[in-house]
């Protein structure tokens, strides 16, 4: 049985092989540290500890799984099924359904979800006559969520002062009473909320004493997983069932502490050693996952936080390749260059799409990257969240412009016709659906003729249903005269959808907003695009044609070999042979809602820390030298992050950007005149050279055009393509691939040329805008 020990290194056995007493195991990233924990209660079990007697608490379900399984081919299935393992708030739920009734509460009590919480918070705003607008039901129940995590019960919170003061100042003066009659209509229907789970268990475990000790009882060894990441209220019942016998092992990591936003305190790892007598500590700074040179990297950013553990990390793995960077001129070249590298490395060692992962600080920032994986049809998968195009407050607005293209377009004006609520409701909305049955017409028809039919709406909501049809009628006077993007601006502020979206202060309205404004980004991208386009005018119904054709590849097919696409804290406890991390830019990432304080910044920087470590074979850094906020391009400067490292471990695929570049000119340098050197008599003569010798080669250009994005604008490549590109030229472009010249007519800023692509088709293109490259 005891040959599984022997599948340890010296640091990991260890702490499996330590029995009794306080221990805390820092493990590196990828130093096994799961392993560890799962050997550690086989070892336990091994040497006669009742399983009975084991608790071991995890962030996740699929943890807690994983564990049992690799224990139970160990011991056996039959002892490992008495150990009492799972989740924090599925274990107290446990001990709360046996002594429930010392609160009060029925022991088949039920659970709240959030959506609950907030439909009863809703009601409650509602019976009390409260503005919504002001008290806000998700920015509400998000406030008494954080009350809870951080102990402060009704009581407490009518004895605090300085919390009434503080929502008071904030124009919510009834929310305590919002609170306390919550938690009476909670209590009343036999309910918990999630966050209950914990409060209630702390609220148990002192007000009982009794159960306390039967607890510490039955818990004589304590296993924690991801400490750094449990919150005050975990903290407390840890501390209180561990105290009797202290008999407890934490494991975890500070590097990776990343989830203060959800009330994570680092503090509870860094203190471990004041909260328990004689403390034993061990590190696994041994990295089985990384080459050398990405543990190197990652060691080098993490050493600049102050507030941290000391452990070295590293490995015995091959050097491996250079974490490689680079940079963009735009956030659209950024996709495109993931998805191009993507590709050659598929293709170049023949490998699969799962083994890549690209991730990022932001939801919204994935728009980009799905655009332009698309068009290299590599398919991938969204985790934490819906495709771009799929999420609701996309859907939103894309329902507004699909039923400006087409009112007959039932689906799109249901969704609509109420969002933002303007007094319509679904009773009239099924009377008008029943009418446009009857008279098989259009339910935008029917209510364009409501007074030539006989329907039952009375005054109010029929003159609501004319503004509808008004402000629709009106954008479709507009559209013809507007692009995509003027269109799709004008549509999200006069809807009332931007001032909805802009009002709701809660994280998830954050990332709506977020959304629309990458929609917005995306639309002015494609609009930029269509201007290569000499019969293309940017129109709304060229985007929603466009939009429709890259959605249609989106479709799940069952296959789970995809690129993987996710926001780096959902990327947590994973690994990749390929990982790009995109969008390393000043106030993007790190956030610039993240670096008021030092504390902030140093989770970011661990947040960094986690994204470069998920990576085994290969490291890309990416960012862009200008990014869309709100349809304007808008200047971005290179992430600290990636001056942190040291340069010996990164291979830079386009120079990086000096300081002279940051430099803005205080004045017009035009006004000056250039000093003409012919003019100038040097003391010694300088020999003439024929003017052809000053040009460069088209060769050069080439190599200097993929050094230097600038040469690739407008102004440049007129001049670089008159003389070489003829009939019979092979071309590559950005987003349609390659191509052979058809036709080429015009002059000057109207030159065009008819160019077969293998993926666009045929386009003709004006070269003053076409992002072209010669092959041959």
């Amino acid at each position: 049985m005891e040959n599984y020990l022997a599948e340890l290194n010296d640091a990991q056995r260890a702490p499996v092989l330590h029995k009794d007493g306080a221990l805390m195991v820092i493990a590196g990233a990828g130093s096994g540290k799961t392993r560890v924990l799962t050997y550690r209660i086989a070892y336990l079990m091994h040497k006669g500890v009742d399983p009975f007697n084991i608790l071991a608490l995890t962030f996740t379900n699929k943890a807690a799984r994983e564990m049992k399984t690799r224990i139970a081919s160990i011991v056996g299935s039959s002892e490992a099924k008495n150990l009492w393992m799972g989740t924090f708030h599925s274990v107290f739920a446990k001990i709360l359904r046996f002594e429930a009734d010392k609160l009060g509460y029925p022991n088949n009590f039920t659970i709240y979800d959030t959506q609950d919480s907030q439909r009863l918070i809703n009601a409650i705003i509602k019976e009390m006559g409260l503005d919504k607008d002001v008290y806000k039901y998700k920015q509400v129940q998000s406030r008494i969520s954080s009350y809870k995590n951080s102990l402060i019960t009704v009581k407490a919170y009518f004895n605090n002062p300085e919390l009434m003061e503080a929502d008071a100042m904030a124009k919510k003066p009834r929310l305590g009473e919002i609170y306390n009659e919550y938690c009476e209509r909670c209590f009343k229907a036999g309910a918990m909320d999630f966050d209950d789970l914990l409060l209630k268990t702390n609220e148990l475990l002192n007000r009982f004493p009794e159960v306390l000790m039967k607890y510490q009882e039955r818990f004589k060894y304590i296993l924690v997983d991801e400490y750094q990441d449990t919150n005050h209220s975990q903290y407390l019942i840890v501390k209180a069932l561990s105290d009797r016998y202290q008999n407890i092992c934490v494991v975890g990591d500070d590097a990776q502490s990343i989830y203060a936003f959800r009330g994570a305190n680092i503090n509870n790892i860094l203190n471990f050693q004041k909260d328990y007598d004689d403390v034993a500590m061990y590190r696994l700074e041994q990295n089985y996952r990384s080459t050398r040179n990405i543990v190197h990297a990652a060691n080098s950013v993490i050493e600049k936080n102050k507030s941290r553990l000391e452990k070295v990390v590293w490995t015995d793995n091959e050097d491996g390749n250079l974490i490689k960077v680079h940079r963009s001129p735009t956030d659209g070249e950024e996709g495109r260059f993931v998805a191009s590298t993507i590709f050659e490395t598929k293709m170049q060692h023949q490998i699969h799409e799962g083994e890549f992962a690209v991730l990022y600080r932001t939801n919204s920032q994935s728009r980009a990257i799905e655009d332009a994986l698309r068009r290299k049809d590599i398919p991938y998968r969204i985790y934490g969240g819906l495709s771009f195009y799929q999420r609701k407050e996309i859907k939103d607005v894309l329902a507004y412009l699909r039923l400006i293209l087409n009112p007959k377009d039932e689906e799109a004006l249901i969704r609509v016709i109420n969002f933002p609520s303007r007094g319509i409701g679904q009773t009239t909305v099924e009377k008008l659906t029943v009418a446009a049955n009857h008279y098989k017409r259009s339910i935008f028809e029917v209510m364009e003729n409501l007074d030539k039919i006989d329907l039952k709406i009375n005054s109010g909501t029929k003159r609501r249903l004319d503004d509808f049809i008004t402000m629709i009628k009106s954008f479709q006077a507009t559209s013809g005269s507007l692009d995509a993007f003027e269109l799709t601006a004008q549509v999200i502020k006069n809807t009332g959808l931007f001032q909805l979206f802009k009002k709701d202060g809660t994280p998830e309205g954050v990332t709506r907003m977020e959304n629309v404004e990458e929609l917005l980004n995306g639309i002015q991208d494609f609009v930029d695009g269509q201007k290569e386009l000499a019969d293309a005018t940017g129109s709304i119904s060229e985007f929603m044609e466009d939009v429709a054709l890259v959605t249609d590849l989106d479709k799940d097919t069952g296959d789970d070999d995809r690129v993987a696409l996710m926001t780096i804290h959902l990327a947590k406890g994973l690994e990749f042979p390929y990982v790009f991390i995109v969008g390393l830019e000043e106030d993007l990432f790190p956030s610039a809602m993240s670096m008021n304080t030092r504390s902030e910044l140093e989770e970011e920087r661990r947040l960094f820390y986690v994204a470069l470590t998920r990576a085994e074979k290969q490291a890309y850094l990416t960012y862009a030298e200008s990014r869309y906020r709100w349809g304007k391009l808008i200047d971005a400067e290179p992430s600290r992050f990636i001056e942190e490292i040291d340069d010996k471990y990164l291979e830079y695929l386009t120079p990086p950007v000096d300081g002279s570049y940051r430099y803005k000119p205080l004045m017009d340098t035009d006004i000056f005149e250039d000093v003409d050197k012919s003019k100038l008599r040097l003391n010694k003569p300088v020999a003439s050279t024929p003017p052809s010798h000053h040009k460069p080669s088209e060769e050069k250009l080439r190599k200097l055009r993929k050094l230097k994005p600038d040469l690739g604008k407008p102004s440049s490549l007129s001049n670089l393509f008159d003389s070489d590109m003829n009939v019979g030229t092979i071309v590559s472009h950005t987003r349609f691939g390659r191509g052979e010249v058809l036709k080429i007519e015009g002059a000057g800023n109207d030159k065009k040329a008819e160019i077969r692509f293998e993926k666009g088709g045929i386009k003709k293109l004006l070269l003053r805008f076409a992002k072209l490259d010669i092959i041959s």
